[in-house]
């Protein structure tokens, strides 16, 4: 093998494209069982963002919704659980109208119900009583304008749980008086119903309650019971197992553990199924995720997240046995008739749906989420730090080298360091193959990834740590981070910058306007206004900043004094903002105050606002124009040339090295 050239950091030559990152970007979400048939959603940006339903038929994967359906869900904006399937008949909901249709084999979709202003998600089949059972969110009348109440507040969708008649598409409200429901799950004899609600302030993973209720002869749920979870308690995922017992997930002990309940109708205790010091579930962003599935012989398996690695658990009369297998991140399992489906990824491997045989422990993979192989010599693998941070407590992150067999960097040099604010901000960094993070570290970047307080992963008391300290916290962890890495001779200190999309993006444009430490940033969809999000923003997270930063209006002073928007005179170094137009999470308007504020200063920027695009980015075409900009925006503020023909972005203000 040639020894490797030396070029600056950054200017490597790289075969990881901006092409393989869009033609790996395709989304693996809600694996469905049918007996022994499997289904998927998967979504293309090379469509548009299309999510389109497919079949496993005989080591075959077949497309079953053809353009231009859409089997996606806007309830809480961000969707999930939009399709279920029983008997051979798929059920789904079509993004472009709201609909539920139905889809039999060698028949066109016919839908189930009404053209009107209701949006389903979490959609399960009643098959004794031929009808589905769902989430209901009406838009209609008053709550689809921007009108206010005396608060200032937007008036919002009402949410409740409903039965849709299968033939006339009539809809019966089952439960409703809470500000949310979700996971609605029918035991399997048809007579008891379980559900979880919360009100607001909470967000489904700070306090939800689980209740369970009998199914009478009009189909209506009578004497319903709350079984677990309130305020201060999350429960996630209740699914019925066969003998009749209700598992679901609590974080009552700190972390969410599987737990069952045998005496439903009484006064029975929970029993843990599998305590550790280990999550076995995560923030519920998105209705339908399964983070554990029951076989029809009450066999459980389930997912965990254990010492920054996903673990795999076989849960039955034996107690908890761990499943030995190669994946260190796995979601959405699924479980029926001694077969595991799973989204799985690697560090060297595309993410793709696996297939386990629980009695011989044989697995494979039935599809990909990119079909392109890349080389491992140039991955950069995921190397978990812990680092001391603010108050003395310790954080998170995972740090990514530049790795190139072909390239190393001058002796005299150190890489420059990009840190990434993931969004959520609940969420937690993720050792799976991203590509994106390997287009920078295979050009002679350095990575980290913070799992800044507040994210999951780690127990409910790092994930309490941004109560009230969002905007401090966060910030504080990735300069810690950066801090740290430079402070190993690891990173060029000079050359960091911190980029970051949505909660992310506001984590990002605090670090720019508070502290003084990063030479350039990047704002995807980021919050520049907390206020304005508060104010304007979606039913299911209207409320959320008032346990992230203060109850609104009453902390108003808070909120501004934390909101980057109003410090944008603090920002000495170069932006480049890209945001999507038909965002209704953080609306264009907070990205166009960043941009005219940047402008003002005569601060160095790039804004590149996308048509079509809402909060995240799934046309083709967009995802890989913002990331080839960002990379040239880099390249132009550090003073490197970026191997390759990349489309330069216009920098307003930037003077020439």
């Amino acid at each position: 093998m040639p020894e490797p050239r030396t070029l600056p950091y950054g200017s490597w030559p790289s075969p990881i494209t901006v092409a393989d990152v869009v033609s790996g970007s395709v989304q693996l979400r809600e694996p469905r069982f049918d007996g022994t048939e499997l289904y998927w959603l998967e979504g293309r940006p090379t469509e548009g963002g299309r999510m389109v339903l497919v079949h496993l038929a005989e080591d075959a994967v077949e497309d079953l919704t053809p353009a231009p359906i859409n089997v996606r869900t806007m309830a809480h904006e961000y969707g999930g659980g939009a399709h279920v399937i029983a008997d051979g008949a798929v059920y789904f909901s079509d993004v472009r109208d709201g609909r539920i249709y139905r889809l039999r084999a060698d028949a066109a979709p016919a839908p189930v119900t009404p053209d009107d202003s209701l949006r389903y998600a979490d959609l399960i089949v009643d098959a004794g009583r031929k009808r589905l059972i769902a989430v209901v969110e009406d838009h209609s009348g008053a709550a689809g304008t921007r009108s206010v109440d005396a608060g200032g507040r937007a008036v919002e969708p009402s949410n409740t749980l409903a039965a849709i008649d299968l033939a006339s598409g009539a809809i019966t409200t089952l439960a409703h008086g809470y500000d949310f429901y979700s996971s609605p799950r029918l035991s399997g004899d048809g007579r008891l119903l379980a559900w979880l609600s919360w009100r607001h302030p909470n967000m489904p993973w700070d306090g939800c309650e689980l209740w369970v209720a009998e199914i009478d002869d009009a189909g209506l749920p009578t004497a319903p019971r709350l079984v677990a979870g309130g305020p201060e308690e999350s429960i996630v995922q209740p699914e019925w197992a066969p003998d009749g017992s209700l598992v679901y997930v609590s974080d009552e002990s700190g972390w969410w553990n599987l737990y069952r309940l045998r005496d439903v109708g009484g006064h029975g205790t929970p029993v843990p199924l599998a305590p550790m010091a280990a999550e076995f579930a995560g923030p519920q962003w998105v209705f339908g995720w399964s983070w554990y599935g029951i076989d029809n012989d009450g066999t459980i398996v389930a997912a965990c997240h254990h010492d920054g690695r996903a673990e795999l658990w076989r849960i039955d009369g034996n107690g908890p046995t761990r499943i030995d297998q190669p994946h260190s991140e796995l979601r959405e399992i699924v479980v029926s008739r001694g077969q595991v489906a799973f989204v799985a990824s690697q560090p060297t491997e595309p993410a793709g749906i696996v297939l386990l045989d629980l009695s011989s422990g044989d697995w494979r993979y039935v599809c990909r989420a990119s079909p392109q192989p890349v080389d491992p010599q140039y991955i950069s693998v995921a190397q978990p730090i812990s680092f001391p941070t603010t108050n003395g407590a310790i954080a998170h992150a995972l740090y990514y080298p530049p790795t190139n067999p072909d390239c190393q960097g001058p002796a005299t040099d150190l890489p420059p360091l990009v840190v990434m604010s993931h969004g959520g901000p609940t969420a937690r960094a993720s050792s799976a193959l991203s590509l994106e993070k390997q287009v920078f570290t295979s050009r002679g970047f350095a990575v980290v990834d913070v799992d800044y307080g507040g994210s999951n992963g780690y127990g409910r008391d790092y994930m309490r740590r941004l109560d009230g300290q969002w905007g401090i916290v966060d910030v504080d962890d990735c300069i810690s981070a950066a801090r740290y890495l430079a402070g190993q001779g690891l990173v060029d200190e000079r050359r960091m910058a911190i980029r970051g999309g949505s909660a992310g993006g506001f984590t990002t444009l605090a670090a720019l306007a508070f502290h003084d430490v990063f030479a350039a940033g990047a704002s995807h969809y980021g919050v520049g206004d907390l206020e304005g999000l508060a104010r304007d923003t979606h039913k299911f997270e209207s409320h959320y900043l008032d346990r992230l930063v203060a109850p609104y209006p009453e902390g108003v002073d808070i909120y501004r004094e934390r909101s980057p928007i109003h410090f944008m005179d603090r920002i000495s170094c170069p932006v480049i903002v890209l945001q999507g137009l038909d965002d209704k999470v953080v609306l264009p308007s907070q990205a166009e105050q960043i941009v005219a504020a940047l402008e003002a200063r005569r601060i160095p920027y790039a804004y590149l606002p996308f048509p079509g695009e809402g909060h995240g980015f799934r046309i083709a075409a967009n995802i890989r124009r913002a990331l080839e900009a960002e990379l040239s925006f880099y390249s132009q503020v550090f003073g490197f040339t970026l191997a390759g023909d990349f489309a330069p972005v216009p920098v307003a203000h930037l003077t020439a090295h």
